[in-house]
């Protein structure tokens, strides 16, 4: 299976949550890119965020958060 476009857009979602405080959230305006806002409430809908547009990461989300940014950092490191 591949990672779809919702997938990605749901990833980079992850990665723009603050990763040094769990106190600290993202709220995503309505008038925001509607890829975006669809992909905030996917999450919410997985259990990944407490809001529909965003709010904190559950433990779940801060889980794959972590698993996304080791992801990221491995496939865009340099040799």
């Amino acid at each position: 299976m591949s990672f779809t476009k919702e997938l990605i857009d749901e990833l980079n979602l992850i990665l723009k949550f603050p990763d040094k405080s769990l106190m600290q959230g993202i709220k995503i305006h309505n008038n925001a890119d509607p890829a975006l806002v669809n992909a905030a409430q996917r999450l919410f809908e997985k259990g990944i965020v407490d809001q529909h547009d965003g709010g904190y990461l559950t433990n779940l989300g801060h889980d794959l958060a972590e698993h996304a940014t080791i992801i990221q950092s491995a496939l865009t490191s340099k040799p």
